[in-house]
């Protein structure tokens, strides 16, 4: 029996057969995604309207809890960093920015509420929702569908419909009664939001169908600008805003009435409003377009992506454009909902990074400029110390020249970066220096090794070399100077030791692949740091001060104050995935360490452990394994590394069995912009890059029956499973091309070649 509770009934078939603007190329594959998933519990997903890699992520947010309460962190922030949450009763309104599955959260910009009656322009609270904008609704009205989002608004008797091209949100609002109808654009929304996260805002009526502006926050990323044009398909009769500011300065504007019919609105908190008068069934239209750069950028965002008002022909338009990007592996399974957890894993893991570039291809840098993406597109939100794990390598798999592009991304990140560094955790033209570790680097090199990223080697190896010796980061200097962290330098210790060390080994490689040897012995030399952790004495990583001494008292169980960011020594003390050879003989030699791996999944971990680790949830856990956080997703790939191989495949076929369902809570933990997504397509087809930066992968049991993979270059590969059962957790044989492997991995060369690999499992591992 599954641990999450089931989902309720929800249609999630697309509707388009009948449109003749739909152009299907191959089967529809839409109809196995489930935006539902993970939109509950720690999974914060969302399930609105989007396309493939799109800026634009239109979706409801159903409170507006503030980080803050009487001074200190609100713990239920935490739960709404995607904006939505399923238990839920009550939407506020259609957000147009969205994260999908982070630990931490910002944006939520441009809110849009469709009302009826008299005008309110508080949104009211979920114990009051009479008392503001917002509106009850119903799981039996809400439909999701990739691209595609509709709910009824009860309290107003509204139908909301909503799709999205890359840069624009498309609203659609169908009224049930005639009479006064208000389109409210709430300024002061966002996610995880406090009072002076608003900077300012400016609104512009250009005419009686356009308006455009801007907003700026702090936040997460503490200096961001976001530019809008918003059109009606019909004129609004009035307008109007509230303004809520606090300055005692109000300058000679006090000589005109702003609150009416004013065409200018500016100041730190806005919400405005745009007035109808409606007959019975009318619709109203609306097209939103962002920009970084300015408002004449979204404007010609707008025209260039959703330049009519046909509803239908952008919706089957943005559905075309995400079935051909899940036919990139088509795949059968012997379960349904297996089927429809691996479909909208691959849906989220396609929801970001996102385009962050203008349709003439300016975008705002780090530095705050205005520049222009020569020769690739832009991108932003690279979440790399969970995505370079999987999500990177998948794109490195499936999307080589999307792929490029984001390493393209990185470098002119790290030639604005006045620390000239790559970036560590960014979005939206800041840097907010999230985690730990530099994993840039393992992103480029893993491009560079499979030949995703054909660009200037030199050029990539000089902005690496120089993120990984930038001193005042997170230790690094101290790194440099003792071959480890210690305590007092960093209080994540021996996770920065950990990553670093496995971050100069990629370094390494990318400087083999640069052709600059001396380079790659140093990091080579470096990327052997992680030894100085281990203490033998004890049988685990340990955090040491400056002058050698270990840290006291330790528990290897405690997930916090223990060196560790979000991990206990057993999980994060394999964190060596570049020289697992390495790791067994330190830890004892191949016995002692499948002992330990054994050890891991069955033993116990106490809540008291993980009680102050926010990221860390019962729901994510399977004895001491920890999935529903990202630095354990290559452990149960270790035993490929021991005698007992086959102990891969049962540990990830348990897990993916245990910690992915097709349910509203059916994440173990975040998303984390798709990392947790690429470890289940992966494991699903029957291996992992445990080592980023290497061109190997190595086997587990897939869970597929069958999948083709249609590569860039125009080949395929297949994957097939010989009496593939829920019982046949064990594989027997793999085959490459019909000839037996005698080796636990298959190279991406291999793969990139086309043809077939074929795992004969079995019930039995001898």
């Amino acid at each position: 029996m599954s641990r999450f509770s089931a989902l309720p009934f929800i249609s999630v078939l697309v509707l388009l057969a009948a449109d003749p603007t739909a152009h299907a190329q191959h089967r529809d594959l839409t109809q196995y995604v489930n935006p539902f998933i993970g939109t509950d519990r720690m999974g914060h997903t969302f399930p609105g309207a989007a396309a493939p890699f799109g800026l634009v992520q239109l979706s409801p947010d159903t409170d507006t809890v503030p980080y803050a309460v009487d001074g200190a962190y609100n713990r239920r922030v935490y739960e709404y960093c995607a904006g939505y949450q399923y238990r839920d009763p009550t939407i506020v309104g259609f957000s147009h920015t969205h994260f999908s599955g982070t630990g931490h959260s910002d944006l939520g910009d441009f809110l849009v509420t469709p009302t009826t009656g008299a005008l309110r322009l508080n949104p009211g609270t979920a114990d009051d929702p009479d008392a503001g904008y917002r509106s009850r609704f119903r799981h039996e009205t809400e439909e999701a569908h990739p691209g595609y989002y509709r709910v009824r608004l009860d309290d107003y008797g509204i139908t909301a419909e909503l799709t999205a091209t890359e840069r624009t949100g498309v609203h659609r609002y169908t009224f049930e009664q005639g009479g006064e109808a208000h389109v409210i654009l709430d300024l002061m929304h966002g996610i995880y939001n406090f009072d002076d996260k608003n900077v300012w805002t400016f609104v512009r009526v250009e005419n009686d169908r356009l308006i455009t502006g801007y907003r700026q926050t702090t936040g997460w990323a503490r200096t961001r600008v976001l530019y809008f044009a918003m059109e009606f398909d019909r004129p609004f009769v009035s307008y109007g805003h509230a303004k809520y500011d606090s300055s005692v300065y109000r300058g000679f504007w006090r000589k005109f009435d702003e609150t009416q019919n004013f065409p200018e609105m500016a100041g730190r908190h806005i919400r405005a409003h745009f007035d109808f008068h409606l007959a019975a069934g009318d619709a109203v239209q609306i097209r939103f377009a962002i920009s970084g750069v300015s408002a004449e950028g979204a404007l010609a965002n707008l025209r260039a992506e959703a330049p009519g008002w046909d509803f239908r022909k952008t919706r089957a338009e943005t559905a075309e454009k995400w079935n051909t990007q899940l036919a990139k592996v088509d795949a059968e399974f012997l379960r349904d909902d297996d089927r429809t957890v691996f479909y909208t894993a691959l849906y989220h893991a396609c929801l970001s990074p996102a385009v962050y570039q203008d349709v003439d291809s300016r975008y705002r840098g780090l530095d705050q400029g205005v520049h222009r993406a020569e020769g690739f597109t832009n991108y932003t939100i690279f979440s790399l110390w969970d995505t370079f794990r999987a999500l990177h390598p998948l794109f490195t798999l499936l999307e080589p020249r999307r792929t490029g592009d984001m390493v393209a991304s990185m470098l002119a990140h790290q030639e604005q970066s006045v620390h000239h560094m790559l970036p560590v955790w960014s979005h939206y033209a800041n840097e907010n220096w999230c985690m730990t570790g530099y994993h840039a680097v393992s992103v480029i090199a893993d491009a560079a090794v499979k030949g995703a990223y054909a660009g200037d080697l030199r050029r990539a190896l000089e902005a690496s070399v120089a993120t990984s010796t930038y001193a005042p980061f997170d230790g690094v200097g101290a790194y440099i100077r003792h071959g480890y962290v210690p305590q007092e330098a960093f209080p994540y210790s021996v996770s920065a030791t950990l990553e670093y060390a496995y971050d100069d080994w990629a370094i390494a490689q990318l400087a083999w692949k640069a052709g600059d040897e001396v380079t790659a012995k140093q990091y080579l030399r470096r990327s052997a740091s992680w030894k100085n952790h281990w203490d033998a004495s004890i049988g685990f990583m340990r955090p040491r001060r400056g002058d050698g001494s270990w840290v006291s008292p330790f528990d290897p169980m405690d997930t916090h104050g223990q060196g560790f960011i979000e991990g206990n020594a057993w999980n994060y003390g394999l964190f060596v995935p570049h020289d697992p050879d390495g790791l067994v003989r330190t830890m004892g030699g191949e016995r002692r360490f499948t002992a330990f791996l054994d050890s891991l999944f069955t033993m116990g971990l106490d809540d008291r452990h993980f009680a102050n680790t926010e990221d860390i949830t019962r729901d994510g856990i399977i004895g001491n394994y920890v999935h529903g956080n990202e630095p354990g997703h290559h452990i149960p790939y270790l035993y490929n590394w021991t005698s007992q191989p086959w102990k891969a495949g049962e540990r990830v076929r348990m897990i993916m069995d245990r910690m992915y369902v097709n349910s509203s809570n059916g994440l173990c933990g975040n998303d984390d912009c798709g990392q947790m997504s690429a470890w289940y397509i992966f494991s699903a087809l029957g291996f992992y890059p445990v080592a980023p930066g290497s061109d190997r992968y190595w086997f587990g049991c897939p869970l597929v029956r069958s999948a083709v993979i249609s590569l860039e270059n125009g080949r395929t590969f297949t994957v097939t499973a010989t009496k593939q059962a829920k019982e046949n957790v064990f594989v027997r044989t793999v085959l490459l091309n019909g000839k037996a492997l005698d080796r636990r991995y298959i190279t991406h060369a291999e793969i990139t070649a086309g043809g077939t690999l074929e795992f004969v499992l079995s019930d039995t591992a001898h």
